[in-house]
């Protein structure tokens, strides 16, 4: 991997190259796919604190960057009837800019995402409750049938006879992997508050560690090239930094710009030069043939989850 010097922005050693095609016009974007991910928060005796999760070093894609819990869209959960609380799908359309269908898909996707990563469900027998607890066998069964794409989260809740509470979700951001990238995806980033009974665990095939920790502690691990961020991950953790409480972050989630933020790429002479719009901060002037530094040290200690 390589990683910019000034801090602990994560990018990949090929972009310089799959920009000058793009440039080019020999390298054809691939199709974004429609992914979630949530930041699960809560108020801890040094303040508000967020579940991230870091990726193995093994990993093809920022592998040692710290992120949220995440993944893909399952097209199965777009239209099927599922028990539904909070807002409508025509609502959750118009926050997340697509038809309803697509709105209940990438809802699902959160919630499911957040089950299968950390263990922790936004769901309940009613449309005013939650689980208490998924640490049993069965429970456990069906996170790995989950997890193996053998159960849809839509039939998940029909078997389990529960209700999505798509109103203990906030909206939050909105971007999308930019066109030079071999992997791209339209991610919509959530804000959610750890349901009171329930408790993290890192059951991620994908992550190494888990970590509650407060945004400003993050940010300025990243500030220091401490820690290993992408774009979107540091950003949203700014934004988080300025809410007092957990509450505070969901309540405030209504009102967040979700224009879609898509970085853009140009070249200056041996240089390419990353922007992307509206997050200034994360400029970056990469020259064809970028050193490879070390993987910074981990600080975090014993904030593990």
């Amino acid at each position: 991997m390589v990683n910019a010097q000034a801090n602990g922005q994560w990018y990949p050693p090929e972009w310089p190259d799959r920009i000058r095609a793009l440039a080019a016009g020999t390298l054809t974007p691939v199709a974004p796919k429609r992914a979630a991910t949530v930041m699960l928060l809560k108020d801890t005796g040094a303040g508000t604190a967020v579940h991230m999760l870091r990726r193995r070093t093994s990993m093809a894609f920022a592998g040692g960057a710290y992120a949220y819990p995440g993944g893909g869209v399952d097209p199965r959960d777009d239209d099927r009837a599922i028990g539904w609380a909070g807002p409508t799908r025509a609502w959750w359309a118009d926050r997340l800019g697509v038809d309803a269908a697509g709105a209940q898909a990438i809802v699902c996707a959160a919630v499911r995402e957040t089950y299968e990563e950390a263990g922790v469900l936004l769901a309940g027998p009613t449309g005013d409750s939650v689980v208490g607890d998924t640490t049993g066998a069965d429970w456990e069964a069906d996170r790995a049938a989950l997890v193996a794409r053998e159960l849809s989260f839509a039939e998940f809740l029909d078997r389990r006879g529960l209700v999505l509470r798509s109103d203990l979700l906030g909206a939050w951001a909105r971007w999308i992997t930019p066109e030079f990238e071999s992997r791209r995806y339209d991610t919509w980033f959530f804000v959610a508050v750890l349901p009171e009974g329930q408790r993290t665990r890192n059951a991620s095939t994908e992550a190494d560690r888990t970590v509650w920790i407060t945004p400003a502690e993050a940010t300025a691990g990243y500030d220091k090239g401490e820690l290993l961020m992408m774009p979107p991950t540091v950003a949203t953790l700014r934004g988080l930094a300025a809410c007092g409480t957990a509450a505070g972050a969901l309540a405030s989630a209504p009102g967040r710009d979700m224009t879609p933020v898509l970085a853009r790429a140009r070249l200056e002479g041996d240089e390419v030069v990353l922007s992307w719009p509206g997050h200034e901060e994360f400029t970056k002037h990469v020259p064809s043939t970028a050193p490879r530094p070390a993987t910074p040290a981990d600080p975090t200690g014993g904030a593990t989850a």
